[in-house]
Order: structure tokens, then C-alpha cells, then sequence
């Protein structure tokens, strides 16, 4: 009897810090993203640096877990069209390089521990990244596109987890979508979020 007490009890305070985390909704600005302010294309060549997270997510053993994760992903998907585009490149000298910086903006990602322990009490998964795009010769930013993805607490639970890291694989899909997109013409892309 004491034994369903203290799992009960645990439950209870999962469910009521799932529903506090709740209203700390993370959100992207809009549905969609500008366009850069010229074509991607006008690079010759691409460097994408290290994913970071923003400082008031960097200590949370969870959202540090989800950066390495994020960072496999990054690579992946940009990473390999980086890749492709400077393989591709014209080589002018000096080239124009266009930097990548990708950051982490706003992250709550249920680890997987916390997941088979608490289920869809955990809460959702949510992520915001944001992509600084800039001319190095210059510093001027082209573009600073944002992208949202989440992980509803009950398909976390359903799935073990897989749910809140394929977050993190869409979310890395999306920046390479809006490099791609805007490639040959400057025309935006989506964010990843849909108002209800």
C-alpha cells in the first residue's frame, strides 16, 4: 500500500510540473519566415559552426542532451548540403562566405529517463532555433530564420521517447529546407508552427 502512495504521489507532481511547464508555451513568431535579403545563392561558399543554446537553457542536463542530438541532426541534413554547395562553389578569390550559426533559443525536451519514468504526465517536448545567417566579409545579417517543432507528452510516452528526439530531427529538416528554398531566389519558408 505504501508503495502506490509513493508512485501516486510522484504521478501527482509530474502531472502538476507538466501542467506549470504548460504555460511557459514556447512558440515561434510566425508561421513563416522572411526571405534573406538576397538569394543564397550569391555565396560561394557556406560554414556552418556549432549549435548553441541560448543561456537560460545551457545548465539543464536535458537540454544539453538534446543539443548533442540537435548537433548530429544539424550535421546531417546542413551539414551535408554545406558540403554539397561548397564541392559545387565557383572559385572566386576571395570567395564570399556566408555563415551558419544555428542556436537553440527556447528548448524543453523530456529526456528519455524522465519519459519512461512519467509517461505523457512528463509533458511535451517544444524547441525553438534560430539560424543567424551572415556575410563574413561584412557581418551584415541576411537572414534570421527561426523554426519550431514540438513532441506531444502522450506520443512521447506511446513511443519511449523516439517522439521528443524526431523533434529534433524535423527541426534540423526545416533549416535545410529554408537553404535550400532560398538557394536560387530569396522567397522565405516555414517556421514549423501552426496557430491553433
Amino acid at each position: 500500500m505504501g508503495m502506490r502512495r509513493i508512485v501516486m504521489g510522484l504521478l501527482l507532481a509530474t502531472a502538476v510540473t507538466g501542467t506549470a511547464w504548460a504555460k511557459d508555451e514556447i512558440r515561434a513568431s510566425s508561421t513563416t519566415n522572411p526571405p534573406p535579403s538576397e538569394a543564397l545563392g550569391q555565396f560561394d561558399r557556406y560554414e556552418l559552426k556549432p549549435a548553441t543554446l541560448a543561456p537560460d537553457y545551457a545548465e539543464h542536463p536535458a537540454n544539453k542532451e538534446a543539443l548533442v542530438a540537435f548537433q548530429r541532426n544539424l550535421d546531417e541534413r546542413v551539414g551535408a548540403w554545406v558540403a554539397e554547395q561548397n564541392a559545387l562553389a565557383a572559385k572566386n578569390t576571395p570567395p564570399r562566405t556566408l555563415v551558419i550559426e544555428p542556436r537553440i533559443e527556447k528548448i524543453r525536451f523530456i529526456s528519455g529517463g524522465k519519459r519512461f519514468w512519467a509517461g505523457a504526465f512528463a509533458g511535451s517536448s517544444q524547441l525553438l532555433v534560430k539560424l543567424r545567417l551572415t556575410d563574413s566579409a561584412t557581418g551584415n545579417v541576411i537572414a534570421e530564420p527561426e523554426f519550431y517543432q514540438h513532441a506531444k507528452g502522450m506520443a512521447g510516452a506511446w513511443t519511449f521517447g523516439a517522439a521528443d528526439n524526431t523533434m529534433l530531427v524535423r527541426t534540423a529538416s526545416l533549416a535545410r529546407d529554408y537553404l535550400q528554398g532560398n538557394h536560387a531566389t530569396a522567397q522565405g519558408g516555414a517556421t514549423g508552427w501552426e496557430q491553433d
